[in-house]
């Protein structure tokens, strides 16, 4: 049932996500009289204590490497405002947009990708470790802030796009698709949908696959700016990429000898100009030969109807194939990520065997058998910051890790 009835002024598209006809709820709420089910969404989502921790998680590098790096806060932030600026340019709801957008990241770990490999190795035993589980799990159960329910009681959209961004989870027969073959598809992810399903055969609304695209744009955008302010490379290394040897020679042409930290904002900007022009200009081609009548239709239409054409597809895969081994596997990062990675696995060891080490509240929570203190274990130390992980192996060990 429609939570509110509250008319959004800007024209829609047939096939963007509707408040007034959301799925609703899965704990029934009173109608806001001010706003709709999507941005009550994402206010919540801002107001979570899962977002608030996203400002001391890593992006790439951990936070005392200098202040202007991005965290996952920042990045998440960047993500929503792009998401915002594709959906109002297609005519889709940009509050579940920026809602998504918003949520997205809630389910890493510290340590950015480190810590959820760390995380992931440690609970092999008990079904693994999965990012994205993990923020449905947050959203569902871990945030415990309202008199009525566990987690958020997002709308039917938000969750769904939440978990189904990167694509569907299932093929149309109910077997796992490529990414989820090898495990299946996360039991947090199963156990949910079986209470609430998802449609995990299906891809996302518009709006997450909005979303989904903001959060490619900001990685190339950010983590060359990142790569080139820790001095990984430099910008003469970019030129070997074709779409940005094209924009840094247009930058040379409108603005000859312009100092160095200019050309890299200037190169930035120009990179996600670049890539929203092109997803809007390809989505609108793909919607024009899909004609999807409405929301479902567009979640059925057998492929991702919001993304880049083939040219820019390409200019995405070369980016992140030039910072791979220059950035995310650079020396430096990677001594990095040896020492976070010891941190998580000690701290899960040393839990798993002592429960009473950890504080009350979840210490009750892994109360149980040794599957049940896993997931308790893994649950707690998923919600730190890189700094409270780092304080937290200090007092168990006696030891400072040595980060840098």
């Amino acid at each position: 049932m429609p939570e509110a009835m509250i008319r959004n002024p800007v024209p829609r598209a047939p096939f963007a996500a509707d408040p007034d006809k959301s799925r609703g709820r899965l704990a029934q709420e009173p109608a806001s009289a001010t706003r709709t089910p999507f941005q009550r969404d994402r206010d919540r989502i801002i107001h979570s204590t899962a977002f608030r921790r996203l400002a001391h998680k890593t992006q790439v590098f951990v936070p005392h490497e200098g202040d202007h790096y991005r965290t996952r806060l920042t990045h998440t932030i960047e993500v929503a405002q792009i998401a915002r600026s594709l959906a109002r340019a297609l005519a889709l709801d940009d509050d579940l947009a920026e809602a998504l957008a918003l949520a997205h990241d809630l389910g890493h770990t510290p340590f950015g990708h480190t810590g959820e490999e760390a995380l992931d190795a440690c609970m092999a035993p008990y079904g693994g470790f999965d990012h994205n589980a993990h923020a449905l799990r947050i959203v569902t159960l871990l945030e415990r802030r309202y008199a009525e329910f566990d987690g958020l009681n997002l709308t039917w959209e938000t969750l769904e796009g939440l978990v189904k961004h990167n694509g569907p989870l299932l093929t149309r027969d109910g077997h796992p698709t490529a990414r989820y073959t090898k495990r299946g598809i996360p039991r947090e992810i199963a156990e949910y949908d079986r209470l609430h399903p998802l449609d995990l055969d299906s891809h996302a609304g518009a709006e997450a696959q909005v979303a989904a695209l903001a959060d490619d744009i900001a990685y190339d955008a950010h983590d060359i700016d990142d790569g080139l302010r820790a001095g990984l490379f430099d910008i003469a290394a970019l030129r070997e990429i074709d779409f940005l040897r094209d924009l840094l020679d247009e930058i040379d042409r409108r603005h000859p000898n312009l100092e160095t930290p200019r050309v890299v904002h200037e190169l930035g900007r120009r990179v996600i100009t670049r890539f929203v022009e092109d997803a809007i200009s390809e989505s609108q081609s793909r919607l024009t030969r899909a004609l999807p009548a409405d929301a479902d239709a567009l979640r059925w239409a057998g492929e991702p109807l919001i993304g880049f054409s083939a040219t820019m597809a390409s200019a995405d895969t070369a980016i992140k194939a030039f910072l791979y081994p220059r950035m995310y596997r650079h020396p430096k990062v990677v001594a990095e990520r040896r020492v976070a990675d010891r941190v998580l696995r000690a701290c899960f060891t040393r839990f798993m065997h002592d429960p009473a080490a950890l504080p009350a509240e979840w210490a009750a929570a892994a109360d149980g058998g040794e599957a049940i203190r896993a997931r308790a274990v893994a649950d707690y130390i998923a919600g730190m910051t890189d700094r409270y992980a780092i304080k937290q192996y200090e007092e168990l060990f006696d030891e400072v890790p040595e980060l840098r």
